[in-house]
């Protein structure tokens, strides 16, 4: 049966992520403590859901398969990694500022022209991005009106400079 040609709606967002982790606390101690999430409410004592703005949760984080196991290798699918937009370019200079006094590694920045972007890995290696985006009407589009999107160096300083 050939179904018929659908389009999701253009309000549509991913309202959650759900990690399998080894530790919920090393899980917390990150989302929380470094990041700056907030705990909505603990599952039990193997998962726990928090969100930014007291949404009921944008990141659920789980050991019910899970703990005390191991990250996922790299070369398996799965996961690549959980992109956090920020609401403003300030907001990313902030975290990364934070990252920056907790001497937390980064895995790599950059500018990707529709956005700026840090990125890391969560106590699981699992990815992290934390980016925000440039105002529609600033994203640069190709000769046929189609969005270029590319991933060059990011001006840290320029994005320090915000605070």
């Amino acid at each position: 049966m050939e179904l018929p040609s659908y389009t999701i709606p253009s309000a549509t967002r991913i309202g959650h992520i759900h990690l399998k982790v080894t530790d919920i606390q090393k899980s917390l101690d990150f989302y929380l403590g470094l990041l700056g999430f907030e705990l909505v409410t603990m599952y039990g004592k193997d998962a726990a859901f928090i969100s930014a703005g007291g949404y009921h949760h944008h990141i659920g984080l789980n050991t019910w398969q899970s703990k005390g196991g191991k990250p996922a290798p790299k070369n398996t699918a799965g996961l690549f990694h959980t992109a956090i937009l920020l609401p403003t370019r300030r907001d990313l200079a902030v975290l990364l500022q934070r990252l920056i006094d907790a001497k937390y590694p980064l895995t790599g920045a950059a500018d990707h022209g529709v956005s700026e972007a840090i990125y890391l890995d969560d106590p699981d290696e699992n990815g992290v991005e934390l980016y925000w985006d440039r105002p529609k009407a600033e994203w640069p589009v190709n000769s046929d009106g189609s969005i270029m999107m590319y991933t060059r160096q990011l001006d840290v300083e320029g994005l320090l400079a915000e605070i």
